[in-house]
């Protein structure tokens, strides 16, 4: 049994993800709500705090990042920033601090998104935001220390939110839950490294 720390696991991609690892110790983590520790991944500090209270573990699973959804023609710069320092930069850096408190042989998983292999209008930040971060995972897994590993699972949208999603997005077909959390699992209990995990229809 690994300690594995969940950022987001409040959150539809967050249940995805814990359906995928019950046989861990899950730590849970979010901005708000009932988790076990409150975390920004865009404060540097913040996720330090996280990672030295939590103590001993595994595995980090982040399944959060904040995307601003507009035409392209009109997104601000504001705009792009936000969707930058949340989805990439946020995410980097639980890799890039995370490394330093990690066990030996560790393993980080990452989200994107597969909009940035089938682009829908208004999310162009999402789509190169997670195409950053597929790029990030492949290449920083040739660097990691100590036998650590990262993998990042770019699913299309879930079942379970299709209601909320599923106008912006037609012709799409969604996924349940649980096979998004075989992803997770794969990536944790697996040996692979470098890899887009990709759940699509």
């Amino acid at each position: 049994m690994k300690t594995v720390i969940l950022i987001g696991a409040l959150g539809k991609m967050g249940q995805a993800a814990l359906m995928g690892l019950g046989k861990h110790k899950v730590i849970t983590a979010g901005r708000s709500g009932d988790v076990d520790h409150i975390v920004d991944i865009t404060d540097e500090q913040s996720i330090r705090d996280l990672y030295k209270s939590v103590g001993q573990f595994d595995a980090v699973v982040n399944t959060v990042g904040v995307c601003e959804y507009a035409n392209f023609t009109e997104m601000t710069d504001a705009q792009w920033m936000n969707t930058v320092m949340s989805k990439m930069m946020g995410q980097i850096n639980l890799v890039r601090i995370g490394q330093e408190y990690i066990a030996d042989s560790g393993s980080f998983t990452l989200i994107s998104g597969i909009l940035n292999v089938k682009p829908i209008p208004f999310a162009i930040a999402d789509a190169t935001t997670s195409g950053a971060i597929d790029t990030f995972t492949k290449c920083v897994a040739f660097e990691m220390p100590r036998n650590q590993r990262i993998n990042v699972v770019n699913p299309t949208v879930l079942t379970e939110a299709w209601d909320v999603y599923g106008e912006m997005m037609p012709g799409f077909e969604p996924v349940p839950s649980a096979l998004v959390g075989k992803a997770f699992e794969r990536s944790v209990d697996g040996f692979i490294t470098g890899e887009v995990i990709f759940v699509d229809a």
